[in-house]
């Protein structure tokens, strides 16, 4: 089978060579596509393509329809709404995620930007400590328990909601469950977002609970930017000046609220959650082996488009 790595945004070379090791020692043949410019040439490489490795490219039905051979498509990362599902489906085409593998590197950035936005973004200006603070977790999944677990460590008190998590399970992994996402935002003095971006979910970050949340509150995503309403945001950092908000993956408006607002925003220049070389390896070795174990074994527990 011949198995394609395409990523924009490359992995590590020692990432790279894991994955070759594994697809080629299994008997599998590997191509590599890097740092391509234009989606036109995803849609090339895949001609002949049976497996695809991914980080955030678009597999999208154009790619899916010039890869008559594709059986399996495996994102490196827990994030999937950079695939076609249905269009993959439709062509009996599994797709997987990685979950688990970048958890700690986003709980670790999640932490970090509180610290940043908290001390002014370590500008001379006097800034505040996060010890004490309470911290609202949007879904708690892998990173959004890491992030709980990390920020009690620094003394910051811990609420969370997960609408697939009953409140007990919420409770044992050392949070106060939250009895709405309305009580979560008006109760916390950060709120880290980890939702995916779903038709439920897009825009559902509204003005409304951002306006909610206390004096002098942050709101930090490392999740997708469609799940805040960019309009409501900015008028919310209008009408609130106490507020704040920071994200590793820019709105489209980020110039403009920059402008408007200064040190109380901050984007990244690109999405950085997974960008440690441990989750770099971590989440390309695991997208590998769960190729060579489905194309030996049939094994689809992380497929996403059942």
């Amino acid at each position: 089978m011949k198995v394609l790595v395409a990523t924009q945004k490359p992995f590590s070379a020692a990432a790279v060579k894991g994955i070759k090791d594994i697809i080629e020692g299994a008997g599998h043949s590997f191509a590599l596509l890097e740092k391509y410019e234009a989606q036109a040439d995803l849609v090339a490489a895949v001609a002949d393509a049976e497996a695809i490795i991914i980080r955030s490219d678009k597999v999208t039905a154009e790619v899916i329809a010039a890869a008559p051979k594709l059986k399996i498509v495996v994102r490196a990362g827990a994030g999937f709404d950079n695939v076609d599902l249905v269009a993959a489906t439709d062509r009996g085409i599994v797709v997987m995620n990685t979950p688990g593998q970048n958890s700690n590197a986003v709980a670790e950035l999640a932490i970090a930007m509180m610290i940043y936005m908290a001390r002014t973004q370590f500008t001379p200006a006097t800034g505040s400590e996060i010890q004490g603070k309470k911290v609202g977790i949007q879904a708690f999944g892998n990173v959004g328990r890491l992030v709980g677990k990390k920020a009690e460590a620094l003394g910051m008190s811990v609420m969370a909601i997960d609408p697939f998590i009953p409140a007990e399970k919420i409770r044992e992994a050392g949070a106060v469950p939250a009895a709405s996402v309305e009580e979560l935002y008006s109760s916390c003095d950060y709120v880290s977002v980890h939702i995916p971006a779903l038709p439920s979910t897009i825009k559902s970050i509204n003005y409304e609970l951002i306006t909610s949340m206390p004096k002098g509150a942050c709101l930090v995503n490392t999740a997708r930017k469609e799940v805040v309403d960019e309009e409501g945001l900015e008028k919310a950092l209008e009408d609130r000046p106490d507020l704040k908000y920071i994200t590793d993956v820019a709105p489209d408006n980020y110039a403009a609220l920059r402008e408007k607002f200064g040190l109380r925003v901050f984007a990244t220049p690109k999405k950085m959650g997974a960008q440690t070389a441990e989750a770099n390896m971590n989440a390309g070795l695991a997208a590998a082996r769960q190729i060579v174990d489905y194309f030996a074994t049939g094994n689809t527990k992380f497929q996403v488009n059942k």
